[in-house]
């Protein structure tokens, strides 16, 4: 029989409408699960006492795990940073009220790098302790594909739900720009900040935008027209990475999907720099008191990027911004021709060691600055047994059909 804390959110929701499991079991089984691994994985930074909930709701019973960087009214919130050690926010981030609101229990917070961007945390990869599991969602991600608990929140401002979804070989959901509530969420990027989550299924996403934003728990399947869009950055994704989306294309073809390939315009290779630039440019205005008040307690990573952001004139600002636009009303017209664009969620598997970084956004932030929503589907292995994803992405303010697309593709695409 599987155990309680291996059950997705669906089935586990399932079990308890059929009196299988109570909430009370599934709540002790992810605390047994904790008990027994995080010592090793290292993905909480703190954990609730709480009971397990008794109200109705799309979540009714159901544990979330909390990124740091997202504030709790009864639980520390850190930021991952020295800036805030014992940092207690007055009231819970929008998302995390609404998730209270739809019967959730709130388990406990998860590891984050320093105010989302590239300082590791101590996580580590599940499948492989000496490896990272990527970030910013680091813990998240990690206390997902051990089965710690089957939902975790995380953000998204380069590529910190995607990739690490990719390397922890779990589904990740980065919602597209402005789909979701971001009130109490700790910014980093202002144009490019955008909530998601970590699930084992497809499925478990709708529960979550039922709470967020009212959507239904439940969306039709529908096959789509796949764009295989190999991106401009490519040659930058290793052997795995490039043959699990290659792969994945047949798999789809085979079960009935139409797949053509797709080349994006010059202009699509230039937008993983302007994002880094929108990045820099937010960041030095998002986080100017953390800079200008407690700049000995940051990082040197956090502090190259505010600086860079400092020298990024308005005018320089202004033209990646345009680019965006313009890229946007590209996509628009490419997605009257195809459904869904199909490409790398990461450069390959999960780089090893802990300390130098969390590997390389490099096929998430062109998405990002798009606003594109995104889905992690995984399901296949590299070469040293880790998870490598594909990345599903859909068009601007069409999540539910991006949704509804990947629903299909995730039972064909192994």
């Amino acid at each position: 029989m599987t155990a309680a804390n291996e059950l997705t959110a669906s089935q586990a929701r399932a079990a308890m409408d059929a009196g299988e499991i109570s909430a009370g079991d599934l709540l002790a089984a992810c605390r047994a699960r904790i008990a027994e691994r995080d010592g090793d994985v290292k993905a909480w930074c703190h954990l609730g006492e709480g009971n397990a909930p008794t109200g109705a709701g799309p979540l009714a019973g159901i544990p979330v795990g909390i990124k740091d960087i997202i504030d709790t009214v009864d639980m520390p919130t850190t930021y991952g940073s020295k800036v805030y050690p014992n940092h207690q926010p007055a009231m819970d981030a929008a998302c995390v009220a609404l998730v209270r609101a739809a019967g959730g229990m709130v388990l406990g917070k998860t590891v984050s790098t320093e105010f989302a961007y590239f300082q590791p945390g101590p996580t580590a990869n599940p499948h492989n302790l000496e490896h990272t599991p990527g970030g910013s969602s680091s813990g998240s991600a990690a206390a997902v594909a051990d089965c710690m608990v089957p939902f975790a929140f995380g953000t998204q401002t380069g590529g910190s739900v995607i990739r690490p979804a990719a390397f922890c070989g779990v589904v990740g959901y980065k919602a597209g720009y402005g789909a979701m509530p971001l009130y109490g969420v700790k910014a980093l990027g202002h144009d490019l900040d955008s909530l998601g989550w970590f699930c084992r299924e497809l499925a478990d996403v709708h529960l979550m935008r039922a709470a967020l934003v009212g959507a239904p728990t439940e969306v039709d399947v529908v096959k789509p027209k796949i764009g295989l869009c190999r991106t401009h950055e490519w040659e930058q994704a290793d052997a795995d990475s490039q043959a699990a989306v290659l792969a994945a294309a047949k798999s789809l073809e085979a079960a009935g999907a139409e797949v053509v390939d797709l080349d994006l315009p010059a202009l699509f290779g230039t937008l993983v720099e302007h994002q880094k630039v929108v990045m820099a440019q937010n960041a030095a205005r998002d986080l100017a008191f953390e800079y200008n008040q407690h700049r000995d307690t940051m990082s040197k990573h956090i502090i190259a990027l505010i600086e860079q952001g400092q020298k990024v004139d308005f005018s320089t600002y202004q033209a990646a911004i345009t680019a965006a636009v313009k890229g946007r009303r590209h996509l628009h017209r490419t997605f009257g021709e195809v459904d869904v664009l199909l490409c790398p969620s990461a450069p390959g598997e999960a780089p090893k060691g802990l300390e130098a970084g969390t590997g390389d956004p490099v096929f998430n932030r062109m998405w990002t600055l798009l606003g594109s929503p995104c889905v992690n589907l995984p399901g296949h292995t590299g070469a040293n047994g880790l998870p490598v994803g594909v990345q599903a992405v859909g068009a601007l303010g069409q999540d539910a059909k991006l949704l509804a697309h990947c629903a299909w593709m995730e039972r064909r695409i192994g």
